[in-house]
């Protein structure tokens, strides 16, 4: 069962108040207000997460908009778990997780975006950037995407 992280919570808060905000500083839209009782509740109990399944439909469905945003393969086409590594040297995946990526749930995948954003190990975090914000978010894009970029500095 995936967890929903708090951080993730608030971005999709301030995604839904981006793209509808308040006409007079005061109502929120319905998105935000779903969100933003989970986001409450979870402060008053002092969780971090929030159990993906049990979340209210509503914010579930305003927190599924926002997840759609955002990219969804951290691959930037270097996958080292194929040369026999456990973590990608690439992506920061286990090689479990690269494998049955297109069955993890949305919060399973974002568990995985935290934890390796939280790492900051992986070359898409540093070496290979640019590759990173080529890729845009697709699992294991097409090589020749990358054919004008310069391999890193040594």
């Amino acid at each position: 069962m995936a967890g929903i992280h708090i951080t993730d919570i608030e971005a999709a808060i301030n995604w839904w108040r981006q793209r509808s905000p308040s006409p007079d500083g005061i109502s929120l839209c319905p998105e935000v207000r779903a969100l933003a009782e989970v986001y409450a509740l979870m402060v008053y109990y002092h969780e971090t997460l929030a159990d993906e399944r049990s979340m209210p439909r509503a914010a579930r469905q305003a927190w599924l908009a926002w997840y759609a945003q955002t990219p969804d393969a951290p691959c930037i086409a270097i996958c080292s778990t194929a040369q026999g590594d456990a973590v990608c040297k690439g992506c920061g995946r286990t090689e479990h997780e690269v494998q049955h990526w297109p069955r993890l749930s949305p919060g399973e995948k974002r568990e995985v975006w935290r934890r390796i954003t939280m790492e900051n190990t992986a070359w898409r975090f540093n070496r290979y950037a640019e590759r990173a914000r080529l890729a845009g978010g697709e699992d294991h894009p097409p090589v020749e995407r990358f054919a004008h970029v310069a391999p890193p500095a040594a």
